[in-house]
């Protein structure tokens, strides 16, 4: 099978929503490529560790790459995949020179791409994320994460997932109920799983990400504990969580922040993350204004997540 590399050359900014906007079209994963990855100091041992070759890398911006299948509908596909980056101006996304290259691979090199840019990274104090195809002993409580890049969305290292796996860590207690919103690869639920939360009901209201989460988690065998279904965002849920947690876009919680508070028991927790440095402020007096108490706020490389809280009456 021949397959099609779209290449995007954008903004950090804009990674995340374009990424969903390569997913939607039918990708199977996004490959990210940041010249800041060449020079960062890592400030802890966690992240990936390896020698990354600086040819492949901008000068300036950062390029996302994925693959589709060569078929009839790709030209229509792709000129829709451009139409919809470039609308993110609408929503004041910085999508830099939007520069768009296709090329053409055969399956044996898009297989052989993956696995050049994946390796199992410690992402936390307590998890590791391996691809499924690496060998790899845990340490004593070390807590092992099994993706596939070539059916998950992404690679679950990212800074938003990754700091949703910390937040996660520090909140989650034995036989909690949680929720996650726009749960893509299903990473945060098994995350979760876990850490011994007792039930997780996934939702994402993209029908191919319900049933990569589906996969993810029998993978993980954690799939007795989390219930993977198609939903938007929160509409018809009325069981109290203890935990709601969504890595999606800061448009997108800005939209339901009284929904999660109505939602979450008093003394839970609403993790959001996927949020810009620029709009950091504006997702915290949102919850702030419903009634959530900020707990933490965490920061890694230009992205943000909030930890907040419900106050017990």
């Amino acid at each position: 099978m021949k397959w099609s590399e779209i290449s995007i050359h954008t903004t950090n900014e804009a990674i995340e929503p374009i990424s969903n906007i390569l997913h939607e079209a039918g990708a199977s994963g996004v490959v990210i490529e940041d010249p800041h990855d060449l020079v960062v100091e890592r400030e802890d041992q966690f992240g990936e560790i390896y020698q990354l070759n600086p040819e492949e890398y901008p000068d300036e911006g950062v390029i996302v790459k994925a693959y589709l299948p060569v078929n009839s509908f790709l030209g229509e596909t792709v000129e829709e995949i451009k139409q919809s980056i470039t609308n993110l101006v609408h929503y004041d996304i910085d999508i830099g020179q939007n520069k768009v290259q296709i090329s053409e691979v055969n399956e044996e090199e898009w297989a052989t791409a993956w696995k050049k840019y994946y390796h199992p990274v410690k992402i936390s104090d307590r998890f590791t994320i391996v691809p499924t195809w690496e060998e790899y002993t845990p340490h004593e409580d070390e807590l092992i994460i099994e993706l596939d890049p070539g059916m998950a969305f992404g690679t679950g290292t990212h800074p938003t997932t990754v700091m949703c796996i910390q937040a996660l860590e520090r909140t989650v207690k034995q036989k909690d109920y949680v929720i996650d919103v726009g749960t893509g690869s299903g990473v945060l639920s098994i995350a979760a799983a876990l850490l011994e939360a007792e039930r997780i009901d996934a939702y994402d209201l993209d029908e191919v990400a319900v049933r990569v989460a589906t996969i993810n988690c029998k993978l993980n065998k954690v799939n007795e504990k989390v219930n993977v279904a198609q939903n938007n965002l929160l509409d018809g849920l009325e069981q109290p969580a203890d935990i709601i947690v969504a890595n999606i876009l800061a448009e997108i919680i800005l939209k339901f922040t009284k929904e999660a508070f109505d939602l979450v028991k008093p003394g839970g927790h609403f993790i959001t993350s996927g949020i810009i440095g620029l709009k950091k402020q504006e997702v915290r007096d949102a919850l702030e204004e419903v009634g959530f108490t900020i707990e933490e706020v965490m920061v890694m490389e230009d992205w943000v997540a909030i930890i907040a809280k419900k106050p017990i009456v």
